[in-house]
């Protein structure tokens, strides 16, 4: 792990805030002590959970969209830190190992322009060069008999999710993916727009259930090829549970889980799925914060439940006062899907 930059107990003291006579999960959450074999400590660690964000928008970049997801690690473990110990969860089932070194790649796509064919071909090479990094990682801490949650980065980050945690149960696992967009699309050099497809095309994803889909935003030709793999490959749409009330979203979840529950399974949840979430995709329309909640707890309570993604999410692109509600947000998330997987330990 050489490309991870630790978190350490002093970091995590300067992002506590202290007050006397409650317990902070910063005062409680784990960090790797200075000297100490990485993945030897997270075998040993009492922690169930371990946490690492991917500081990026490369992917997104390369995907014609707008950077910010970069900015969403740091605003999401502060929020993290602040949530309060007690009886409902505890932060010492946490270690935090810190965030993937991704400065040099971001350092040189500041140079880069995505209009130019050349300047794409360098973006998708950049993404893969994470993408190396995340698989080993997401591969050592499943390896460890520990669950990973990532905190993202642009979606270009399922694919190292996928295929760490297929290497790390020596076959192809399901994946369920909380998003307004399928990220399913061509194989034309790795984005933010195919990591599911990389994944599947390369044998690490199994079967792939999209949750959500807004039917404005997916192509014809996207629509096609999941038709085709439909054995492989589901979809429900948002239109047609919230707006057409065709259908029920707690009925559409059974539906999903029946697809994938029998392997393995990450959990995958795009951000620009929420409205006014400050994203590089950002929606007006969508699923509320609470459905989403309520997505992540069902999904979390399930034995096959492998690892928790949450991206796209942009605080950098909120231009109120408030940009910190989102590391708030997902904190929130976080907790859901540690309350509800810890039900399968009890």
């Amino acid at each position: 792990m050489e490309k991870l930059i630790q978190f350490t107990s002093s970091d995590l003291a300067k992002i506590t805030n202290h007050r006397s006579g409650e317990i902070k999960f910063g005062e409680k959450m784990i960090t790797v002590p200075k000297d100490t074999d990485l993945e030897s400590f997270i075998v040993s660690s009492d922690a169930r959970y371990v946490l690492f964000g991917i500081p990026e928008d490369i992917g997104i970049r390369a995907n014609y969209g707008r950077p910010g997801a970069a900015s969403a690690w740091d605003c999401a473990i502060k929020g993290i830190a602040n949530i309060q110990h007690n009886r409902f969860c505890k932060g010492s089932q946490l270690l935090i190992l810190g965030k993937i070194d991704v400065r040099d790649e971001m350092n040189e796509v500041k140079s880069l322009d995505f209009n130019n064919a050349d300047d794409r071909s360098k973006l998708s090479q950049l993404v893969k060069k994470i993408d190396k990094e995340v698989s080993y990682i997401v591969c050592k801490i499943i390896q460890a008999g520990k669950i990973p949650i990532i905190i993202g980065g642009g979606h270009n980050n399922a694919y190292g999710n996928i295929k760490g945690t297929a290497l790390a149960k020596g076959k192809a696992i399901n994946a369920i993916n909380f998003d307004a967009h399928s990220d399913f699309r061509i194989l034309e050099g790795r984005h933010s727009g195919n990591g599911f497809s990389y994944a599947f095309e390369e044998g690490f994803l199994k079967k792939y259930f999209i949750f959500g889909l807004h039917e404005n935003y997916t192509s014809k030709s996207v629509l096609d090829i999941i038709k085709k793999l439909e054995d492989r490959v589901r979809y429900n749409t948002y239109d047609s549970i919230n707006v057409r009330k065709e259908k029920k979203f707690s009925h559409e979840m059974i539906e999903a889980l029946e697809f994938i529950k029998n392997d393995s399974f990450g959990i995958e949840i795009d951000l620009d799925a929420i409205p006014n979430i400050p994203s590089s995709a950002m929606t007006l329309s969508g699923f509320s914060i609470e459905e989403l909640r309520m997505f992540i707890s069902f999904f979390a309570n399930q034995k096959n439940a492998t690892y928790l993604h949450i991206c796209e999410g942009a605080p950098d692109l909120d231009h109120t006062q408030n940009n910190h509600l989102i590391g708030k947000l997902i904190g929130y998330l976080v907790t859901d899907f540690i309350k509800a997987h810890n039900q399968n330990f009890l």
